[in-house]
């Protein structure tokens, strides 16, 4: 029996994020692989090989933390490395790269990974105790679960299991020539599905109850991303393709093909039976449970796809187990980024502060003190204009400038924004809190908005694009709000972006600074 203060379950970009963090604060822990390596889920999916998690090698900046804007591969070191950019030019990267590039973070940092445990069942008697099909048990005080979402998501449909999986269906594309293929689900793998069988097969129809959800309109990127979308053209230009917002009733095996039965979300409910040649699977992934003893199983969603989780990502219902990765999407879901690296690895950064405070007495990491109205301004612009964090996971993760009196504060950086709403904004505290959001204009056409003028600040709140908030919030009550108006470069440094700024922080200031005293002439000379 081999004990450790933390186990974390899983080697993927989750799971070396959360070893980095654990090792730089020098814990006890272990990551158990069951692969011979990290990352091994890249060895298989996606299945047609291309990442669309965005390589941008060129920015124009050298600044490392800038440019982490607009890299969303890389994990989180500081400034070690290694970038994801040193394997890959590629703007959207062949698959194999994330496994060199993960294999190349852990060996850089030694990170403590033991490749080859196969946990086959989670249990607590008072600790974590995780048995392998090896014969081995780990024990921990604290667990976390970085194996992401491993089990295909199966939908209750009758005779679903005559159709191909995602994970399994050939990719040989002359099985599916002139054949009519139904892919079930419009996700980017279902997508990429579609793009991989478009020159070969002769009618494409994509079925789900709902319409699709274009990245671009909701800036969730894990809705249907441009670089898949090639079959939205064949549908709209009469190439035999289609999309079907329907509900199937029913798959049944006819002779040779399979008869599949639709009622349409549309067209007063319309019931129609259609002929198809294949069926695919591509209904996505959700997290398996079933590791775990009923006594320790954690509590998953409405849609069983994720663990229920609290600010500080634990379970809801098992006390010590965390989660890490893109299970953390559960708390922001389809609406901001925790489902991808890009987003997740703040995420754990975050994790790892709380876990350090917490069970360490170690507390948040001070970024910076501040004094006056100059002071707090010049931080929050400072942020505004560097931050990866908050541009990456907007309206998610927030800064939090906690003021102590006399105009002083204590600036803090990454907390999740129900984290500081549950946590620091209460009664006897007054803080500033930071976020990056986008306007809300539901149902407007992104590539046709009518955008405001860049000297109307006091319009600012209904800029449409990315723009910082600050929020000023006294005995957890919100009492005043400050947009900064959206910018182009987004480079937030010209005097409509902050003098606007400067003057609401000496609004919120100035009860608590005391007046001013004149100062002569030669004491001004001094102070120059």
């Amino acid at each position: 029996m081999e004990h450790h203060e933390y186990l974390v379950l899983g080697a993927g970009p989750a799971g070396l994020q959360v070893g980095y963090f654990l090792e730089e604060n020098g814990r006890d822990y272990r990551v158990l692989e069951r692969g011979s390596s990290p990352g091994t889920f890249f060895s298989t999916f996606p299945r047609h090989r291309k990442l669309i998690s965005i390589n941008k090698v060129y920015t124009g900046h050298e600044d490392p933390e800038l440019n982490l804007r607009w890299d969303w591969n890389s994990l989180l070191s500081n400034h070690e490395g290694p970038l994801f950019k040193e394997f890959s030019q590629s703007y959207f990267p062949p698959a194999d790269t994330m496994g060199a590039y993960l294999r190349e973070f852990a060996r850089r940092h030694e990170l403590n990974i033991q490749y080859g445990v196969n946990v086959t069942r989670i249990r607590r008697n008072g600790r974590f105790e995780l048995s392998t099909a090896e014969g081995k048990t780990f024990t921990c005080e604290r667990l976390i679960i970085a194996t992401g979402v491993s089990r295909e998501n199966v939908p209750d449909i009758p005779g679903v299991e005559l159709a191909d999986r995602y994970g399994s269906v050939s990719l040989d594309v002359t099985e599916f020539r002139n054949k009519r293929v139904l892919i079930l689900g419009k996700g980017n793998s279902a997508f990429e599905t579609a793009d991989h069988l478009m020159e070969s097969a002769a009618v494409l129809h994509l079925a789900s109850p709902r319409p699709i959800r274009m990245a671009w309109r909701t800036h969730f990127v894990g809705d249907l991303r441009a670089v898949n979308n090639n079959l939205l053209d064949t549908y709209q230009l009469k190439m035999q393709n289609a999309l079907l917002d329907a509900q199937v009733l029913g798959i049944n095996r006819v002779g040779d093909h399979y008869e599949v039965t639709f009622q349409y979300s549309h067209a007063g409910g319309e019931v129609e039976t259609l002929t198809y040649d294949r069926v695919i699977l591509c209904t996505g992934f959700k997290f398996d449970n079933t590791l775990f003893d009923e006594a320790c199983r954690p509590a998953v969603t409405p849609c069983r796809r994720f663990p229920m989780q609290t600010s500080e990502w634990e379970s809801v219902n098992v006390p010590g187990l965390f989660f890490a990765g893109t299970i953390m999407q559960m708390r922001d879901l389809k609406k901001y980024m925790s489902g991808f690296i890009h987003g997740f690895r703040y995420n754990i950064r975050s994790l790892s502060h709380i876990l350090e405070s917490r069970f360490h007495g170690k507390p948040w990491p001070i970024s910076r003190a501040v004094s006056g109205h100059e002071e707090v301004s010049a931080w929050l612009l400072d942020r505004i204009n560097s931050t990866s964090a908050l541009w990456q996971q907007p309206g998610f993760l927030c800064d939090v400038l906690e003021l102590t009196g006399g105009g002083r504060g204590v600036g803090r950086e990454e907390f999740s924004v129900d984290y500081a709403r549950e946590h620091l904004a209460r009664k006897g505290t007054e803080l500033l809190m930071l976020t990056l959001e986008f306007g809300h204009s539901a149902g407007a056409d992104p590539f046709a908005s009518e955008r405001i003028h860049r000297s109307d600040v006091n319009r600012a709140k209904e800029s449409a694009f990315l723009h910082p908030i600050v929020r000023h919030y006294v005995d957890g009550q919100l009492a005043a709000e400050h947009h900064v108006i959206e910018d182009l470069a987004a480079e937030w440094r010209e005097p409509e972006h902050v003098q606007p700024l400067r003057d609401f922080v000496q609004r919120v200031l100035q009860p608590a600074m005391p007046a001013a005293t004149p100062m002569s002439r030669p004491a001004m000379a001094a102070s120059h």
